[in-house]
């Protein structure tokens, strides 16, 4: 071990030669001067604080919001990484349950801002991006199970993790516990199966056109008759037709190897007609009588993870519950 020497000229006289420390470890003092330290000596500022016989208040006080007012904007980061750490900790619990990679695409409002502003969330192409790399990454001969907890988004990031999902050689699930609208039902006719909650919903896949829907433009300008409407009308619907034509060609593609040709054209079809309005829930029942594979079952860790997804308390509302108590608790 190496030692070294601290500087005399930097030490009381009383502790001369007694005060060494070895490199990397705080100072020993040996000998009978141990007993004698004055520490006001070694720290002038110890001494300075000490020498008064007030505390002044207003600089405590000034101190203290300082502090605060430092920490305040970090607070919600702070928060969001541990939602992130306890999240990895359900996803590798449910990884090993189910002998699968687990995926996550949960979008929902969340306080990850710099001073905690909410966030909305829909399909976009980093989600895209993100999912592809998970997907990529994934042994080829291992089930990938998909949570999916979404209000839609861009119909080509919708697309290309779709097909993504579709091409993975192994069995692919989507489990929805709450919602999968619009490029989230896109996503989920990709899988093998898709597990589904009681009472959850998918949604059709009509194409939207800014606010209106793609099928009830080409509807208007068929009704109306081409010579009754401008040509912006007319040219929304020449785009709305591609755009149906396209999702329609889309859902044939994925459903066709599993579903055999004429179910997949029936299904497809009946997606993306525009027969219901966009945000039209279609329940698990509802999903089983147009020839779905649904399932139920969803694991008990997805509701624990959805657990860890909360909204913000400022924009949540009044829903509270109490559990009934469980069998062998006592009443008070």
């Amino acid at each position: 071990m190496q030692w070294l020497p601290w500087r005399e000229r930097r030490v009381p006289r009383s502790l001369r030669g007694n005060l060494y420390a070895p490199v990397g470890e705080p100072p020993k003092f040996n000998g009978p001067a141990q007993r004698d330290i004055n520490f006001t000596a070694l720290f002038p500022a110890v001494r300075e604080v000490t020498a008064g016989s007030t505390i002044d208040l207003g600089s405590l006080i000034w101190w203290l919001f300082l502090i605060y007012m430092i920490l305040l904007p970090l607070w919600p980061q702070m928060q969001y990484r541990n939602l992130q750490a306890a999240r990895l900790k359900v996803l590798a619990r449910l990884s090993r349950k189910r002998n699968s990679t687990v995926i996550t695409m949960i979008h929902r409002q969340e306080s990850i801002g710099f001073f905690g502003i909410p966030f909305y969330k829909f399909i976009n192409m980093e989600d895209s991006e993100e999912v592809l790399r998970a997907i990529r990454m994934a042994p080829k001969d291992k089930p990938i199970d998909l949570i999916v907890h979404t209000p839609g988004g861009l119909v080509l990031a919708a697309t290309q993790i779709a097909k993504a999902l579709h091409d993975h050689p192994a069995e692919t699930r989507v489990i929805v516990p709450h919602y999968a609208m619009s490029g989230g039902t896109l996503i989920a006719l990709a899988a093998d199966k898709i597990i589904m909650d009681p009472h959850a919903v998918l949604g059709p896949v009509d194409p939207q056109l800014g606010q209106y829907p793609g099928p009830s433009i080409v509807r208007a300008v068929e009704k109306k008759g081409v010579d009754k409407v401008d040509d912006q009308t007319l040219i929304l619907a020449d785009v709305a037709e591609k755009a149906i034509g396209q999702v329609r060609g889309l859902v044939y593609g994925l459903l066709k190897d599993r579903y055999g040709e004429d179910k997949a054209r029936e299904l497809a079809r009946a997606l993306t007609e525009g027969r219901w309005t966009h945000d039209y829930p279609i329940t698990y029942e509802h999903a089983k009588e147009l020839g779905l594979h649904v399932e139920s079952g969803v694991p008990e860790e997805v509701y624990a993870l959805m657990e860890l997804y909360k909204q913000p308390m400022k924009q949540r509302g009044t829903v509270e519950f109490m559990p009934y108590p469980s069998k062998g608790e006592g009443s008070e």
